[in-house]
């Protein structure tokens, strides 16, 4: 038999390098454990600056409340605190550190220097630290309030430990899941990391909100998905409030953040409970994004658990799980019927219509219930209509004169990106300038006249498009705006973009206008009924917003009288007032009002006006696409009731809906020929500028201006049963 072993007491050095390797696995860990002192401190802007993952500098700054010259002698030894002073405390405890063991571990395995100084001091002191013990005294010197800390050589003498940590790459990945966690869950406090010597990876604003800080952190994708939602349940003494992504987002890695009174934890349970509610929404093996804050019952939780603070146990845990639960699935199924038009996200590319035509034209077999359209002139649904019965030449006519136009106005394009999902933009090349001729255009495509009107003391007896004017691109050099309210407005026009809808929409093929209002289109097998006007009235809006001081001019030949054009918009809204005096009045001052705004409309939307109060130009929008000119006065009028002018980011907002209403109305004229141009304007303007650049909105699901109603797929499993 062996010798029995003697017990001998070890060295307090061996002690605390054996406890430090327990608290401080890795530099996220030491991290974490500074800004939670950080946050302890109240300091509302924390800078991180790191080197080499954190192995070989780690800085945090703040400016909190510093720490007293008293104070500096003992803070890094072991068990001292000002949080905590007995264990009963525990259990009231509204801090995040409270053992007093954070700064003493990392002293032992690195080398620890702070700066610091409190709001009463008249200058700042610099200590260094080995093995708990401060090295000299602490040194006078500059500095701001707070206090600034700075690790390095981490791990210098636990070599076992620095060699099983892997690259500086991971390490830092995982100091940015820490920083980013904490900046979303205190979005009131700034917070700054970036590695010595680059660009900043992530700065957050002080008082932002947790929604912008996730926008900044993990990108735009996930935010505009989020979801909040509320608990409260007096029973469990429990609150929970958070952001979980819908049913539109999945990610293979998914994310987690979980802070239980406000700490940065991880539990089992929870993870569990939600990856089992997404299950039944999301493909298998994706994942969601989810940001919670729980808040108990203090004597209730055990924070004293794991050294590095990063588990809590807590009463009543199958309860709060199960309440949880409950409130993420509730809220999932509220927002379930968005999805009635949903598929699967495919890879960047990849459509059906690309898969099933590849299939074909390689030989494999393609089923007749997945056979589809790819070509919509091979056979029109306008053949079966009578008006094109009647005269296919004229349609042919048409189509010849339509290419002439397109030959005169042809789109230009750069490579400069609207957004992540608008792949180009169409812009005006500065060194030519083509014109649209009207006047050249035969009887069969002519627009209709306006309805005659009768404009006393005034040489205007009726507008016609035809006669007024003619589509002019303006030589320019193209702008990028500065303006803030601008870009607040794309923001806006992005946070609420269905995804999936511009899937069908950037695939769609055109079937066939119904009349001027309605459109079918094909995405895959299914087929789609479209409010054109709705549509093209949003398309307008955002390529208002998006090609801002970038429009070309539509000019007119003749100058419009303004006053006489509010006289004939006044007349049609307000036809209760008979008397001409009150009208003609009123139409001065519309007049004096727009003519004030004169030299922003041009800057900003290519109107033109003189100063004898004519309207000269208005904005092309869309080449090739000019506004019904019937619905002028009316757009006029309502330029100056409807449009708010005291507030610049409303006012541009309200003068592009207007201004989108107006270019969005179709001819009204029942016409043949009228019908047959507006038919084409839609199928060869409108829809490929859809196809192209339009963001549609998710209201656009349950409003029915997109509604699915066929599917060959399932029209054919009803024939094969006839």
């Amino acid at each position: 038999m062996g010798e029995t072993g003697v017990i001998r007491k070890l060295d307090e050095d061996v002690v605390n390098r054996i406890a430090a390797g327990e608290i401080v696995q890795r530099p996220a860990n030491a991290l974490k454990e500074l800004m939670e002192n950080s946050l302890d401190a109240k300091a509302t802007n924390i800078v991180i600056t790191v080197k080499a993952g954190g192995l070989k500098y780690l800085q945090i700054q703040d400016n909190g409340t510093g720490i007293r010259f008293e104070d500096l002698n003992i803070v890094c030894e072991r068990f001292t605190t000002s949080k905590l002073r007995e264990y009963e405390d525990l259990q009231v405890i509204e801090t995040y550190g409270f053992r007093g063991e954070a700064l003493a571990s990392i002293s032992h395995i690195a080398h620890l220097t702070i700066l610091t100084k409190t709001d009463g001091s008249k200058c700042a002191y610099k200590a260094s630290y080995e093995n708990g013990k401060l090295k000299g005294l602490p040194k006078p010197c500059a500095g701001n309030n707070g206090t600034q800390i700075t690790v390095e050589d981490l791990f210098y003498n636990v070599l076992a430990r620095k060699r099983a940590l892997r690259s500086p790459n991971e390490e830092y990945t995982h100091i940015m899941e820490v920083v980013g966690g904490y900046a979303i869950h205190n979005s009131h406090v700034g917070f700054t990391l970036k590695k010595f010597g680059e660009n900043i990876d992530i700065k957050t604003p002080i008082n932002s909100s947790a929604v912008e800080n996730v926008r900044i952190i993990h990108g735009n994708s996930i935010a505009r998905e989020l979801l909040e939602i509320e608990l409260k349940d007096e029973t469990l003494k429990m609150s929970v409030h958070g952001f979980i992504t819908n049913v539109n987002y999945s990610n293979k890695k998914g994310s987690l953040l979980l802070f239980i009174n406000h700490r940065l934890v991880d539990c089992v349970s929870i993870r569990k409970a939600l990856d089992a509610v997404y299950s039944t929404y999301l493909p298998k093996n994706a994942h969601s994004f989810v940001y919670l804050s729980i808040e108990l019952d203090p004597r209730n939780v055990d924070v004293n658990v794991h050294p590095t603070k990063h588990e809590v146990q807590f009463l009543y845990e199958e309860q709060v799980v199960e309440r949880i639960k409950c409130c993420v699935e509730s809220k999932l199924i509220s927002c379930n019927s968005s999805r009635v038009m949903y598929t699967q996200a495919r890879l960047p590319g990849a459509t059906a219509v690309e898969e099933i035509v590849k299939k074909t034209t390689d030989g494999a077999k393609v089923y007749a219930k997945d056979l589809v359209r790819v070509n919509s002139d091979t056979q029109k649904i306008d053949k079966f209509f009578q008006i094109a019965v009647k005269n296919d030449e004229c349609q042919n006519q048409i189509k010849n004169i339509h290419k002439e136009m397109e030959a005169d106005v042809e789109t230009r394009e750069n490579d400069k990106e609207r957004t992540d999902i608008r792949n180009e933009t169409e812009v005006i090349n500065p060194e030519e300038n083509s014109e649209l001729d009207i006047e050249n255009l035969p009887k069969e495509v002519e627009r209709s006249r306006w309805k005659d009107i009768n404009i006393n003391q005034a040489n205007l007896s009726y507008i016609d498009p035809k006669e007024s004017f003619k589509t002019r691109q303006f030589k320019y050099e193209r702008v990028e705006t500065k303006l803030t309210s601008v870009k607040q407005l794309r923001v806006v026009v992005e946070d609420r973009v269905s995804r999936n809808l511009r899937e069908i929409l950037a695939n769609l093929i055109f079937i066939a206008c119904i009349d001027c209002h309605k459109s079918l289109i094909q995405h895959s097998t299914k087929l789609y009924l479209c409010d054109t006007t709705r549509i093209s009235e949003e398309l307008f809006y955002e390529t208002i917003l998006y090609d801002f001081q970038n429009f070309g001019l539509i000019k007119m030949s003749n100058p419009l009288p303004l006053e006489e054009l509010f006289v004939l918009g006044l007349n049609t809204n307000e036809k209760e007032c008979k008397d001409e005096g009150d009208i003609r009045a009123m139409a001065k001052e519309m007049t004096k009002h727009l003519l004030s705004k004169k030299s922003m409309l041009l800057e900003y939307f290519s109107f033109e006006l003189n100063d004898e109060g004519e309207l000269l130009a208005l904005p092309l929008l869309l080449d090739g696409h000019t506004p019904f000119m019937g619905a002028l006065p009316i757009y006029l009028v309502r330029l100056v009731t409807e449009v708010n002018w005291d507030s610049e980011k409303e006012c541009f907002d309200t003068l592009s809906r207007q201004t989108a209403i107006f270019y969005s109305q179709p001819n009204p004229d029942d016409n043949e020929n009228v019908l047959k141009t507006e038919f084409w304007k839609q199928e060869h303007i409108i829809f490929p500028a859809i196809r192209r650049y339009f963001l549609p909105p998710t209201s656009f699901v349950d409003s029915g201006a997109i509604l699915q109603i066929a599917s060959l797929s399932d029209l054919y499993k009803v024939f094969e049963r006839c």
